[in-house]
Protein backbone atom coordinates (compact mmCIF):
# COMPACT_ATOMS: atom_id res chain seq x y z
CA UNK A 1 0.00 0.00 0.00
CA UNK A 2 1.29 3.60 -0.86
CA UNK A 3 -0.15 6.51 0.57
CA UNK A 4 0.60 10.49 0.12
CA UNK A 5 -1.06 13.27 2.41
CA UNK A 6 -1.86 16.95 2.03
CA UNK A 7 -2.69 18.79 5.17
CA UNK A 8 -5.60 21.14 4.90
CA UNK A 9 -2.83 24.18 5.73
CA UNK A 10 -0.44 23.09 3.06
CA UNK A 11 -3.31 23.73 0.27
CA UNK A 12 -2.55 26.67 -2.76
CA UNK A 13 -4.71 29.41 -1.18
CA UNK A 14 -6.03 32.28 -3.87
CA UNK A 15 -8.20 35.40 -2.11
CA UNK A 16 -9.79 37.67 -4.82
CA UNK A 17 -12.56 39.09 -2.22
CA UNK A 18 -15.55 37.61 -3.76
CA UNK A 19 -13.65 33.91 -3.98
CA UNK A 20 -11.93 32.46 -1.43
CA UNK A 21 -10.52 28.92 -3.35
CA UNK A 22 -7.97 26.42 -1.80
CA UNK A 23 -6.40 24.16 -3.94
CA UNK A 24 -5.26 20.57 -3.27
CA UNK A 25 -3.71 20.31 -6.45
CA UNK A 26 -2.13 23.06 -8.54
CA UNK A 27 -4.57 25.44 -10.36
CA UNK A 28 -4.33 28.77 -11.37
CA UNK A 29 -1.15 30.66 -10.40
CA UNK A 30 -0.28 28.02 -7.63
CA UNK A 31 1.82 25.52 -9.58
CA UNK A 32 3.02 23.04 -7.50
CA UNK A 33 5.24 19.91 -9.77
CA UNK A 34 4.12 17.74 -6.61
CA UNK A 35 0.76 18.05 -6.65
CA UNK A 36 -0.74 18.47 -9.80
CA UNK A 37 -3.08 15.32 -9.49
CA UNK A 38 -3.50 12.46 -7.94
CA UNK A 39 -4.26 9.77 -11.01
CA UNK A 40 -7.06 10.53 -12.96
CA UNK A 41 -8.17 13.34 -10.26
CA UNK A 42 -7.10 16.65 -11.61
CA UNK A 43 -8.49 19.47 -9.44
CA UNK A 44 -10.09 19.84 -6.24
CA UNK A 45 -11.20 23.17 -5.37
CA UNK A 46 -12.61 24.75 -1.73
CA UNK A 47 -14.56 27.53 -3.06
CA UNK A 48 -16.21 30.35 -0.80
CA UNK A 49 -18.40 32.47 -3.04
CA UNK A 50 -19.51 35.61 -1.76
CA UNK A 51 -23.85 36.65 -2.34
CA UNK A 52 -24.48 37.47 -5.49
CA UNK A 53 -20.96 36.47 -7.16
CA UNK A 54 -19.58 33.60 -9.22
CA UNK A 55 -17.80 32.63 -12.35
CA UNK A 56 -18.74 34.58 -15.48
CA UNK A 57 -19.35 32.61 -18.55
CA UNK A 58 -15.97 30.54 -20.04
CA UNK A 59 -14.98 27.63 -21.88
CA UNK A 60 -14.15 23.49 -20.99
CA UNK A 61 -13.25 20.70 -23.44
CA UNK A 62 -12.53 16.85 -21.85
CA UNK A 63 -12.85 16.74 -18.44
CA UNK A 64 -15.66 15.76 -15.74
CA UNK A 65 -16.54 18.54 -13.69
CA UNK A 66 -18.53 17.36 -10.24
CA UNK A 67 -19.61 20.30 -8.12
CA UNK A 68 -20.88 19.60 -4.47
CA UNK A 69 -22.85 22.28 -2.51
CA UNK A 70 -21.67 21.89 1.13
CA UNK A 71 -24.09 24.99 1.96
CA UNK A 72 -26.05 27.89 -0.32
CA UNK A 73 -27.02 27.61 -3.30
CA UNK A 74 -25.21 27.70 -6.87
CA UNK A 75 -27.25 29.08 -10.13
CA UNK A 76 -25.57 26.77 -13.19
CA UNK A 77 -25.94 27.99 -16.93
CA UNK A 78 -24.59 26.34 -20.12
CA UNK A 79 -24.53 26.12 -23.53
CA UNK A 80 -26.59 23.57 -24.27
CA UNK A 81 -29.54 25.55 -22.71
CA UNK A 82 -29.15 24.40 -19.14
CA UNK A 83 -30.31 26.68 -16.30
CA UNK A 84 -30.29 25.08 -12.58
CA UNK A 85 -30.10 25.44 -9.22
CA UNK A 86 -27.79 23.66 -7.43
CA UNK A 87 -28.46 23.44 -3.75
CA UNK A 88 -27.02 21.56 -0.43
CA UNK A 89 -26.98 17.84 -0.65
CA UNK A 90 -27.02 18.13 -4.39
CA UNK A 91 -24.25 16.68 -6.71
CA UNK A 92 -23.56 17.77 -10.26
CA UNK A 93 -21.81 16.33 -13.02
CA UNK A 94 -20.49 18.09 -16.78
CA UNK A 95 -19.21 16.08 -18.74
CA UNK A 96 -17.25 19.41 -20.89
CA UNK A 97 -16.27 16.37 -24.01
CA UNK A 98 -16.11 18.35 -27.27
CA UNK A 99 -16.96 21.51 -25.73
CA UNK A 100 -18.72 23.29 -23.59
CA UNK A 101 -18.93 27.22 -22.12
CA UNK A 102 -21.03 27.26 -18.15
CA UNK A 103 -21.25 30.25 -15.70
CA UNK A 104 -21.35 29.18 -12.05
CA UNK A 105 -23.06 31.95 -10.05
CA UNK A 106 -23.99 32.38 -5.99
CA UNK A 107 -27.87 32.59 -6.33
CA UNK A 108 -28.67 34.02 -3.23
CA UNK A 109 -27.95 37.74 -2.40
CA UNK A 110 -27.58 37.53 1.11
CA UNK A 111 -25.38 34.35 1.77
CA UNK A 112 -21.82 32.87 1.02
CA UNK A 113 -21.91 29.64 -0.88
CA UNK A 114 -19.24 26.69 -0.19
CA UNK A 115 -18.83 24.03 -2.55
CA UNK A 116 -16.26 21.74 -3.94
CA UNK A 117 -15.38 21.90 -7.55
CA UNK A 118 -13.68 18.64 -8.74
CA UNK A 119 -12.41 17.72 -12.39
CA UNK A 120 -11.14 14.07 -13.11
CA UNK A 121 -9.73 13.26 -16.43
CA UNK A 122 -12.44 11.49 -19.24
CA UNK A 123 -12.01 8.32 -20.00
CA UNK A 124 -13.47 9.03 -23.81
CA UNK A 125 -12.52 11.87 -25.58
CA UNK A 126 -14.78 14.45 -27.46
CA UNK A 127 -17.88 12.84 -26.65
CA UNK A 128 -20.88 15.18 -26.56
CA UNK A 129 -21.10 17.22 -23.64
CA UNK A 130 -23.57 16.19 -21.20
CA UNK A 131 -25.08 17.78 -17.85
CA UNK A 132 -26.33 15.41 -14.59
CA UNK A 133 -27.49 16.43 -11.13
CA UNK A 134 -29.42 14.75 -8.57
CA UNK A 135 -30.26 15.47 -4.57
CA UNK A 136 -28.98 12.72 -1.65
CA UNK A 137 -30.20 12.77 1.55
CA UNK A 138 -28.13 13.00 4.52
CA UNK A 139 -29.95 10.42 6.63
CA UNK A 140 -28.56 7.59 3.43
CA UNK A 141 -25.47 8.42 4.08
CA UNK A 142 -25.24 8.09 7.83
CA UNK A 143 -22.85 5.47 9.06
CA UNK A 144 -22.38 4.64 5.83
CA UNK A 145 -20.42 5.14 2.63
CA UNK A 146 -23.29 6.05 0.22
CA UNK A 147 -22.01 5.86 -3.87
CA UNK A 148 -22.74 9.19 -5.76
CA UNK A 149 -20.74 9.77 -8.79
CA UNK A 150 -20.07 6.32 -10.76
CA UNK A 151 -20.01 4.32 -14.23
CA UNK A 152 -22.30 1.95 -13.26
CA UNK A 153 -24.92 3.04 -10.46
CA UNK A 154 -28.19 4.22 -11.80
CA UNK A 155 -28.65 5.22 -8.41
CA UNK A 156 -25.84 7.24 -8.85
CA UNK A 157 -25.17 10.47 -11.14
CA UNK A 158 -22.97 8.63 -14.17
CA UNK A 159 -19.23 9.77 -15.42
CA UNK A 160 -17.40 9.20 -18.30
CA UNK A 161 -14.02 7.40 -16.53
CA UNK A 162 -14.23 4.01 -14.60
CA UNK A 163 -14.00 6.78 -11.11
CA UNK A 164 -16.79 6.65 -7.69
CA UNK A 165 -17.73 9.19 -5.37
CA UNK A 166 -18.71 8.51 -2.39
CA UNK A 167 -19.96 10.38 0.96
CA UNK A 168 -20.20 9.44 4.30
CA UNK A 169 -21.31 10.96 7.46
CA UNK A 170 -19.81 8.92 10.54
CA UNK A 171 -20.60 9.13 14.53
CA UNK A 172 -17.93 8.67 16.92
CA UNK A 173 -15.98 5.77 17.22
CA UNK A 174 -18.08 4.00 13.79
CA UNK A 175 -15.73 1.96 11.97
CA UNK A 176 -15.85 0.55 7.97
CA UNK A 177 -14.36 -0.33 5.21
CA UNK A 178 -13.93 0.52 1.41
CA UNK A 179 -13.48 -1.80 -0.96
CA UNK A 180 -11.59 -0.64 -4.33
CA UNK A 181 -14.19 -1.26 -7.13
CA UNK A 182 -11.79 -1.50 -10.03
CA UNK A 183 -8.22 -2.99 -9.42
CA UNK A 184 -5.62 -0.53 -10.10
CA UNK A 185 -7.92 2.18 -8.99
CA UNK A 186 -6.50 4.65 -5.90
CA UNK A 187 -8.87 6.53 -3.58
CA UNK A 188 -8.58 9.67 -2.42
CA UNK A 189 -10.08 10.17 0.98
CA UNK A 190 -10.68 14.17 2.02
CA UNK A 191 -12.22 15.03 5.31
CA UNK A 192 -14.96 17.61 5.59
CA UNK A 193 -15.41 17.82 8.86
CA UNK A 194 -14.36 16.44 11.96
CA UNK A 195 -11.51 13.86 12.71
CA UNK A 196 -11.00 10.48 11.16
CA UNK A 197 -8.64 7.28 10.98
CA UNK A 198 -7.60 6.20 7.76
CA UNK A 199 -5.39 3.22 7.86
CA UNK A 200 -3.79 4.56 10.47
CA UNK A 201 -3.32 7.82 9.36
CA UNK A 202 -4.89 10.87 11.64
CA UNK A 203 -6.70 13.28 9.83
CA UNK A 204 -8.46 16.71 10.02
CA UNK A 205 -10.76 18.51 8.88
CA UNK A 206 -9.73 19.52 4.89
CA UNK A 207 -7.10 16.79 5.32
CA UNK A 208 -6.46 14.68 1.96
CA UNK A 209 -4.92 11.04 2.13
CA UNK A 210 -4.17 9.13 -1.20
CA UNK A 211 -4.09 5.53 -1.28
CA UNK A 212 -3.18 2.90 -3.54
CA UNK A 213 -1.78 0.07 -4.70
CA UNK A 214 -4.25 -1.62 -1.79
CA UNK A 215 -7.83 -3.22 -2.01
CA UNK A 216 -9.20 -2.36 1.13
CA UNK A 217 -9.07 1.02 2.89
CA UNK A 218 -10.25 1.60 6.80
CA UNK A 219 -11.86 3.97 8.72
CA UNK A 220 -12.61 5.02 12.30
CA UNK A 221 -14.26 8.28 12.93
CA UNK A 222 -12.93 9.76 16.15
CA UNK A 223 -15.71 12.42 16.25
CA UNK A 224 -18.68 12.52 14.42
CA UNK A 225 -16.99 13.45 10.80
CA UNK A 226 -18.17 13.40 7.33
CA UNK A 227 -16.08 12.47 4.36
CA UNK A 228 -15.94 12.60 0.65
CA UNK A 229 -13.82 9.42 -0.88
CA UNK A 230 -13.07 9.69 -4.60
CA UNK A 231 -11.81 6.74 -6.55
CA UNK A 232 -9.69 6.88 -9.36
CA UNK A 233 -7.75 5.15 -12.68
CA UNK A 234 -3.97 6.09 -11.15
CA UNK A 235 -2.77 5.22 -14.50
Amino acid sequence: MKTILHKANTRGHANFGWLNSFHTFSFGKYNNPERNNFGALRVLNDDTVSAGMGFGTHPHDNMEIVSIPLSGDLHHQDSTGRNEIIREHDVQIMSAGSGISHSEVNANKDKEVKFLQIWVFPKLQNITPRYEQKSFLPADRIDQILNVVAPDNKDAIFINQDAWFSLGNFSKDFSIDYQIKKPGNGVYAFVLSGNVVVNDQALEARDGLGIWDTDTIQFQASSDAEILLIEVPMQ
